[in-house]
């Protein structure tokens, strides 16, 4: 049975990216089509994505018109994503600002996101509901809090003479949940029996993730492990009785990447491409990564961060390790942002280590593939990580993952301990608790297993010969499709 679903999330590679669930959102409509479904993906018209689609304003093919859409004018524009359709939200008065998607440019966040991305969510449920002439699904997605007042509109609050349509609502991080003021109920467009603990209520506010989890036909996230995790109040963030009473209606369904962007033997970035076979080559790629962090040339191991520079990544926890990780013999070239304090932290590491710790604030995809082709392991400390990506990418370019033992980063990390070396298994390093001594023991794992080349090299080549594509991936989402369509018939 071919299906049609609506994806609806607030960012989407290559258009707009601020993490890893522009990855997922963008790679989601190939990941599905081998297996009988066709995807459509709703944005935001965002400054960047109006230019990327060639649609200025009043421009491009309009599918449909809102004279008041939450209170602005705003239209509906057709195009395309990788070759996938694409449909846009053209409202100026909530999309065309300066700043990143959440914020402005001093990063305070907007005041009006309930009213931004409620209008979202108004308008992928009116798409599913079939209020679109000529676009008809048979399913909706939503991603993350930014779009999950979709399926409670539509539970809610469908439009007329409206089809019904299920939907899935998947977690990319339990930690991001929308909850704002009473006050705005008024202003959502919902009937009274919204407000309750079945509907968008949440601690006496307005919660959009908790709308969306009661809301949606089935709740995902992007990792067995992490599905079980947010059971408990560790990481449900006050969610994990909805996750509980929900039963097998929650599932985890882990990331795959983008095999062709990410591709060691084909990625212009690299300053020479290699494969397992070849990883000698590597060597062109760690000197050139030396030189743009300006580390001191060395035979020792480099270690790699990109990442968010945040409490919930264990960044703290890197800078009390840090003086331990050069004393016995690593470097560290580190790309990110993120709380101002750690920022300048690192910066005073990298002057406290001159030659030794290179520091780059902001993002670069293209250093960041660079930084996977020449660093020796990738270090993700994260105190909770719902799947991760960039542990995904060191396995394919050979940059042994160091990552805690906690959601995607335990289901996709086969730690390399004496057992698993001996079974030619192991694909990086795993540790328990987000703490210095563990940490620190970690990394002096690490240093001692890199200097057993043939031990290293064996580790390398297991990660760059594991299957993280979207095909398993996808196969997952597509079976989850079909059986909330079959069973809403």
């Amino acid at each position: 049975m071919k299906l049609s679903v609506l994806s609806v999330a607030s960012e989407a590679v290559p258009l707009v990216k601020t993490g890893g669930l522009a990855d997922v959102a963008g790679a989601l409509p190939a990941a599905v089509a081998p297996y009988g479904v066709a995807m459509t993906t709703l944005l935001p018209g965002y400054p960047a994505v109006m230019q990327a689609i060639g649609a200025k304003r009043n421009g491009g093919r309009t599918l449909h018109s809102y004279n008041s859409l939450l209170g602005e004018p705003a239209r509906l524009v057709a195009a395309k994503l990788g070759g996938h359709p694409l449909i846009v939200l053209d409202a100026p008065n909530f999309f065309a600002r300066p700043g990143s998607p959440y914020g402005d440019p001093a990063g305070k966040d907007w005041a009006d996101n309930w009213r931004r991305y409620a209008a979202l969510g108004r308008v992928a449920a009116d798409l599913a509901g079939g209020a679109v002439k000529g676009r008809k699904f048979d399913l909706l997605h939503a991603h993350d809090w930014q779009a999950a007042m979709a399926p409670a509109y539509l539970r809610f609050a469908p439009v007329a003479k409206s089809r019904a349509v299920p939907s899935v609502m998947t977690i990319h991080n339990m930690a991001f949940q929308g909850h704002f003021g009473r006050e705005i109920f008024g202003q959502l467009g919902l009937p009274k029996a919204a407000w309750s603990i079945e509907g968008v209520e949440y601690h006496k506010g307005v919660g959009f993730l908790k709308a969306g989890m009661e809301a949606a036909s089935a709740v995902t996230t992007v990792s067995p492990t992490y599905a079980g995790e947010i059971r408990d109040p560790e990481f449900g963030m006050g969610l994990e009785g909805i996750i509980t009473s929900r039963g097998d209606q929650v599932r985890g369904i882990v990331n795959g990447i983008d095999t062709a962007e990410w591709n060691p033997e084909s990625d212009e970035a690299l300053a020479a491409n290699y494969s397992a076979r070849t990883l000698a080559k590597r060597v062109a790629n760690k000197r050139a990564l030396e030189m743009v962090f300006g580390l001191e040339k060395g035979d020792g191991p480099i270690f790699i961060v990109v990442s968010r520079l945040t409490w919930q990544k264990g960044m703290d926890v890197l800078l009390e390790v840090i003086d331990h990780l050069v004393g016995i013999g690593g470097r560290l070239a580190l790309l990110g942002s993120g709380d101002p304090a750690i920022e300048e932290d690192f910066r005073a590491a990298a002057l406290r280590h001159p030659g030794r710790i290179g520091i780059r604030i902001g993002y670069d995809e293209a250093l960041a593939h660079r930084m996977q082709g020449g660093g020796d392991a990738i270090l993700v400390p994260s105190r909770f990580e719902p799947c991760g990506l960039t542990q995904l990418y060191g396995l394919a370019y050979g940059c042994v993952p160091v990552v805690a033992r906690t959601g995607g980063l335990a289901d996709t990390v086969i730690d390399a301990n004496l057992a698993a070396t001996a079974a030619g298994a192991g694909t990086g390093i795993q540790f328990a608790g987000v703490n210095y001594r563990a940490l620190a023991m970690a990394v002096s794992r690490a240093v001692a297993l890199y200097h057993q080349p043939d031990v290293w090299k064996a580790i390398q080549r297991n990660g760059m010969k594991a299957d993280f594509s979207w095909s398993r991936s996808g196969k997952a989402y597509a079976d989850l499709y079909q059986q909330l369509v079959a069973a809403s018939r």
